[in-house]
């Protein structure tokens, strides 16, 4: 009896880690985690499905991007409140509207779902938010592109897709700041020094017009928004005025091919959404898990494999993952 009972001990022993292995990936397969975009048209948020999508392939796990057919606050925020009543395990959010996603980031986290977060520094209600690089450093970045084609002289302004879209006006506060530190001879527009595009190119393009008309000295606009170089490249090109006043941001590389080889914009910047998408999943994943998140945080993204907290922050994880898109490399990404 006594031999028979150290024999069953002994088989539980032996086997029981191979059944906590299975009992983990059981417990991660059954995770529900949904990547909330801030709509599902916008050619930057199909790519972010697509790195999603190859997330749920590479692991196995139930994620999945579900948007709104349009970039709307309140569209946003009443999908994130389906998922919440759905009791979905974690959302990951890139939010249209600080103010109006947070109190709703609240009900979800109240409601013992994980909320990450991506190009939402600004939020409270989240476990952790994501950025591809500082924001203080792409800011600048942009600018650096930007006053390049200036000639590093002459009068700019700014465009956000917002006043309330928070990566996009710290972007732009960098922007600015790294001017007026490094580029003396340019100057804000004091008029206009800021100015929206609500994420349109078709109104990126009539806010430029109106502007090079009004202020026949401004010769750049820094855009942040996806729509706005391209927006303000129509006006630029309209007017007759290329070479002469110039536009720099982010945009995707082949939606900007055309306007890249013409030379109406010297050059993009961004980052791939699609390592976003997987990178907010893989953060979900590992705060589900109860796994310690502590800096340098290797999500097993390139660029976001040695993310560290922004400086005063808690909750906002910085990498490494900008590039910049110009006409020699403007067909080496995929997208």
């Amino acid at each position: 009896m006594k031999k028979t009972l150290l024999l069953v001990l002994a088989m539980t022993f032996l086997v029981s880690p191979f059944l906590f292995s299975a009992g983990q990936a059981a417990r991660d397969d059954g995770y529900e985690i949904v990547v909330v975009p801030k709509d599902s048209s916008n050619p930057w948020f199909v790519r972010m499905k697509e790195g999603v999508d190859e997330y749920r392939e590479e692991t196995g796990l139930n994620v999945y991007q579900r948007g709104t057919a349009q970039i709307d606050a309140t569209l946003q925020a009443q999908l994130v409140q389906d998922l919440i009543a759905q009791g979905v395990d974690a959302i990951c959010v890139v939010p249209v509207d600080i103010e109006s996603i947070d109190p709703v980031l609240e009900q979800a986290r109240n409601a013992g779902i994980v909320v990450i977060t991506h190009e939402g520094a600004a939020l409270e209600n989240v476990d952790y938010n994501i950025e591809a690089f500082s924001n203080v450093g792409y800011g600048a970045f942009i600018m650096d592109n930007l006053a390049e084609a200036m000639d590093y002289e002459g009068v700019y302004t700014t465009m956000v897709a917002s006043l309330t879209v928070g990566a996009h006006n710290e972007w732009a506060n960098a922007g600015v700041a790294h001017q007026k530190e490094n580029y003396p001879n340019m100057t804000l527009l004091a008029a206009q020094p800021r100015v929206e595009s609500h994420d349109n190119g078709d109104i990126a393009y009539n806010v430029a017009l109106e502007l090079f008309k009004a202020y026949p000295q401004l010769k750049g606009i820094m855009g942040t928004s996806s729509y706005d170089a391209p927006g303000i490249a129509r006006a630029i090109e309209e007017l007759g005025l290329v070479d002469r006043v110039f536009t720099s941001g982010t945009g995707l590389p082949l939606d900007n091919a055309a306007l890249l080889e013409s030379g109406i914009v010297k050059s993009l910047t961004l980052w791939d959404p699609a390592e976003a998408g997987k990178a907010m999943a893989s953060l979900a994943l590992k705060v589900l898990n109860g796994e310690e998140i502590a800096a340098p945080v290797d999500l097993g993204i390139g660029g976001y494999n040695a993310m560290t907290f922004r400086e005063g922050s808690n909750t906002t994880l910085e990498g490494e993952g900008w590039i910049i898109i110009n006409a020699d490399n403007v067909y080496d990404f995929g997208f």
